[in-house]
């Protein structure tokens, strides 16, 4: 007997969810830097477009196979294919890179957790102190840590898709915005910030370089949570009733909205409280930004607030990037989730159980590789750097694998499910489409220019990471 599959309540369910699966590390902290960096406005415009004309197109196609086949990211190939072994197989790749994205994020996120208990006793100094960082990764009560966030996620994934993680995307969506609207408002009121927003705002073409671009590309894809099998599985529990243009739209905005008002929260806070800061000098490290340098801009804001103020900030800065990491978490691990309940027709009970322990399998030697473990911390070597288990998933399944899934998306839906295909579920529930400048755009584009962006992002991501 087939299990039930679950389905969003509403699409604001579904947008909630989507988003907070998008909504990630990289939109709160990496995407400011990587802003500032590259030309401020220049670097917005050019993120802006590639959103507009290659992320979003990616994301519709994404829903709609999902929402067709009513399966998993296997599934959805298998389905819409005939049967085909090498599309099915190809859909393999969208299972294992979010279980192997799940297994650093979990670190990340375990690591977020022991921040904020350090914040919430008093420990701000600490935690803005050089070694401080390095003394809690490698420290072994980690796994307490990491044993307390997984029982918490694993028991939202237990509620299924409406109770579970449309439930936690309700409260935490809606929370995260305002967190993050009022933290900036303060900031903005400080001074010297309108000298980060400067930094931030104003374009800076000089700066702009082919680098640049690939930048921009790559981490609007990566925000937008394409390539990771997502948004096929999302669209799966997504109603035959409402619009998948829409809705995707949305999702897109509402994304880019939250990197977009980080960047006035993180430059103005920086240049606030250290003047003399070099942007040039940043690294668009979410890990670094996140858990070297920012407890030392908290720690500068004493001076003005005290010290309880300060920690007050600090808290409440912390959160926010927790639940950005909880949301897009849940998200993750719920592909494979879903892969075991379609595929192999267990209860959703015995998928999540069965995901949980191997996600706890692999968790083990990611965490172990900053210090605790020899072995894991110096795992292998590439591109003539020493990396450990943690930086190889990171190398290989984050920054390697995206691009090229979005790639494969984009022939399968162009040459395999044919275009008509795709636009005969894009006009269910969204009567404008048909006809419409968009559906014309993605008839041409998604199988000419950006399935070449993006197998051009992925040569260059190889080039640049491992030889």
């Amino acid at each position: 007997m087939a299990q039930a599959r679950g389905q969003f309540s509403s699409k604001l369910g579904f947008i909630l969810a989507a988003a907070g699966s998008a909504v990630g590390l990289g939109n709160l902290v990496a995407f400011p830097v990587m802003a500032s960096k590259n030309g401020g406005a220049a670097f917005l415009i050019i993120y802006l477009l590639f959103v507009a004309f290659i992320c979003y197109p990616v994301m519709m196609a994404e829903i709609a196979m999902g929402r067709r086949a009513k399966r998993n990211p296997v599934g959805a190939f298998d389905t819409i294919s005939g049967g085909s072994a090498k599309w099915r197989l190809t859909g393999m790749l969208a299972i294992i890179t979010p279980f192997m994205i799940a297994v650093f994020y979990t670190v990340i996120t375990v690591w977020l957790v022991v921040y904020l208990k350090e914040l919430a006793s008093g420990g701000l100094d600490r935690l803005s102190q050089e070694q401080t960082f390095g003394e809690i990764v490698a420290a072994p009560s980690l796994f307490g840590y990491a044993i307390f966030l997984l029982v918490g996620v694993f028991l939202i994934l237990l509620g299924g898709v409406k109770g579970g993680i449309e439930r936690l995307a309700r409260v935490l969506m809606p929370t995260l915005a305002i967190m993050l609207v009022a933290l900036t408002m303060f900031v903005l009121t400080l001074d010297g910030a309108s000298a980060g927003i400067a930094y931030y705002l104003v374009p800076d073409f000089t700066k702009m370089s082919l680098s640049t671009v690939n930048g921009a590309l790559s981490q609007a894809f990566f925000s937008l949570s394409l390539g990771m099998g997502i948004l096929i599985t999302y669209g799966s529990y997504f109603s035959r009733e409402d619009s998948i243009p829409g809705s995707a739209r949305t999702v897109a905005v509402m994304d880019t909205g939250i990197a977009f008002f980080a960047g006035l929260l993180i430059l103005p806070a920086i240049f606030a409280f250290d003047p003399n800061t070099n942007t040039d000098d940043l690294s668009t490290s979410s890990v670094g930004l996140i858990f070297s340098f920012l407890p030392k801009i908290f720690l500068s804001m004493q001076a003005a607030v005290g010290y309880l103020g300060a920690t007050i900030v600090a808290i409440v800065f912390f959160l926010l990037v927790f639940f950005a990491a909880l949301t897009s978490l849940v998200s993750i691990i719920e592909i494979p989730i879903s892969y075991w309940i379609d595929e192999f027709n267990m209860s959703r009970r015995k998928a999540v159980l069965t995901q949980a322990a191997l996600l706890t399998l692999f968790a083990i030697p990611a965490t172990l590789s900053f210090g605790m473990s020899d072995f894991f911390t110096a795992f292998t070597s590439y591109g003539g750097l020493s990396k450990s288990f943690f930086d190889v998933v990171y190398d290989v399944f984050y920054e390697t694998i995206l691009p090229l899934v979005g790639f494969t998306v984009c022939l399968f839906t162009a040459y395999r499910w044919k275009m008509s295909g795709l636009t005969s579920e894009l006009i269910i529930g969204d009567d404008n489409y048909e006809g419409s400048l968009l559906q014309r755009y993605l008839n041409f584009a998604l199988g000419t220019i950006i399935p070449l962006v993006l197998f051009s992002v992925f040569v260059s991501t190889v080039i640049q990471i491992y030889l």
